[in-house]
C-alpha cells in the first residue's frame, strides 16, 4: 500500500507542476492577446532580449516593460494568434501572430526556468509582410 501512495504523490507533484509551466505561458499568451504590458510585464526576467522592427538590445524589466507598452499602444494590439507552443531547452517558447491596427507581427516568446520560476527571456516582433 505504501508504494502506491508514493506513486501517487509522485505523479501528483508532477502533474501540479506541468500546470503551473503551462499556466505561465497561457498567462504570457493571454497578455499578449489583450496587449496587456502590464501583465505580461510580471513574467519578464530581470533582463529581457527585445527584437522589434526598429531596435533590438536587452533591458532591464522596467525598461523592456515600457518598450513592450509603448509598442502595444502605438500599434494598436487587436489580438494574438496562437501558431505553437512547446518546450525548449530549459524552459519554454510559443510563436504566433499579433494583430495589430499597423499590421500584423510574428512573435516569438522564450522562456526559462530561473529560481523555480518560468520568465519571459527574450520576446520577438518581426513584421509579416
Amino acid at each position: 500500500m505504501k508504494p502506491f501512495f508514493t506513486s501517487l504523490l509522485i505523479t501528483a507533484v508532477f502533474s501540479l507542476s506541468s500546470f503551473t509551466t503551462q499556466n505561465t505561458i497561457d498567462n504570457v499568451i493571454g497578455a499578449l492577446r489583450s496587449g496587456n504590458a502590464s501583465e505580461l510585464a510580471k513574467y519578464f526576467d530581470d533582463n529581457v532580449e527585445l527584437t522589434l522592427p526598429d531596435k533590438s538590445d536587452s533591458y532591464s524589466k522596467a525598461q523592456a516593460q515600457q518598450i513592450v507598452r509603448d509598442f502595444f499602444s502605438n500599434n494598436n494590439v487587436k489580438g494574438f494568434d496562437l501558431k505553437h507552443k512547446g518546450d525548449s531547452p530549459g524552459g519554454h517558447f510559443c510563436i504566433g501572430t499579433l494583430q495589430t491596427a499597423a499590421g500584423n507581427f510574428r512573435t516569438n516568446v522564450f522562456l526559462k526556468t530561473r529560481n523555480g520560476r518560468e520568465v519571459v527571456k527574450e520576446i520577438r516582433f518581426q513584421p509579416v509582410e
